[in-house]
């Protein structure tokens, strides 16, 4: 049997994933809220273009999360996913190309963003006739497009784990309660949190003033919220029977 090529499983897994009536209605809500909420915030909030751009940020870890783990779980709920790996035997390679659409997807949004937050900073700023409050340097740009990649992969991993949609989303929805309660336990609840809630860790890596000291608690929450649920939710992928 001929090879299928990877950008052809690629293109194949981004259509199954814009294509449908639910990530349409996502991506159209999420362009909206975006423009609405950066609007909004520049005329309370004044000229403030890192101000600004995080407000979007609001609905892209919420939002774009959600629409990784249908990318990932949506084989499973529709039962197409015989097809598909009678189509491409080899399963890794067609989960890889699940996960590569929703990851750039967070690219993209975080560019939107950004280009909606440049003239609407000078509009604010012409009209009230004050000056730009603060700049949007380059590693703030690239921590902040990072921490929505993050947050993507965090969904991505879990929906890979769970293979669920419903229980995986609502498990990722739970997460900022989670590290609430958790960081209310004392010590060593403060701790954990510090270390292994990415919702925090991320912080630093958003402002683009990441530490050493920060890199390493965000290596952490990564991998276990990331690297250790990824990996098991590949190998389950791969070794789940097909019915």
């Amino acid at each position: 049997m001929t090879e299928i090529p990877f950008h052809r499983l690629l293109r194949v897994e981004t259509r199954k994933l814009f294509d449908t009536r639910s990530a349409k209605i996502m991506i159209l809500v999420l362009a909206g809220l975006t423009v609405a909420a950066i609007v909004a915030r520049g005329v309370v909030a004044g000229p403030r273009p890192r101000m600004l751009a995080g407000t979007a940020g609001v609905g892209f870890g919420t939002l774009l999360p959600a629409l990784g783990i249908l990318a990932v779980t949506g084989e499973w709920g529709h039962r197409t996913a015989l097809t598909t790996f009678a189509l491409e035997p080899r399963r890794h390679r067609v989960l890889a190309a699940k996960c590569l659409p929703p990851l750039l997807t967070a690219v993209a949004a975080s560019l939107f963003a950004l280009l909606v937050t440049v003239p609407v900073t000078m509009i604010v700023a012409r009209v009230e006739d004050v000056p730009v409050d603060g700049g949007f340097g380059p590693l703030a740009v690239l921590g902040w497009t990072a921490t929505n990649v993050l947050l993507v992969a965090m969904g991505l991993a879990i929906g890979m784990l769970l293979l669920n949609a419903p229980l995986s989303i609502v498990l990722y929805l739970s997460t900022p309660a989670l590290g609430t309660f958790v960081g209310r336990l004392g010590g060593t609840g403060e701790l954990l949190v510090r270390w292994f809630d990415l919702n925090t860790t991320v912080g630093p890596l958003a402002k683009g003033d990441l530490s050493g000291a920060d890199a390493a608690r965000l290596a952490a929450s990564i991998t276990f919220w990331i690297v250790a649920p990824m990996t098991a939710g590949f190998a389950r992928g791969i070794r789940r029977e097909v019915t």
